[in-house]
């Protein structure tokens, strides 16, 4: 097997990163990214605005 085919080390430990690890990254990373764009989109009056009023009445 080539080294290409090596599973994504983490740091410097050499030491590979658990799959469950992986995903914890990924769903922090995510969360950051929704959160500044939910707060980018409420401090320009964003679109949700309009179908939370909507909801809210009916």
């Amino acid at each position: 097997m080539s080294e290409e085919f090596a599973p994504p080390q983490s740091g410097g430990t050499g030491q590979p990163k658990g799959l469950l690890q992986q995903m914890e990254e990924l769903m922090a990373a995510l969360n950051a990214d929704l959160s500044a764009l939910d707060a980018d989109l409420q401090a320009t009056g964003g679109p949700g605005q309009g179908r939370r009023q909507e909801n809210e009445a009916g």
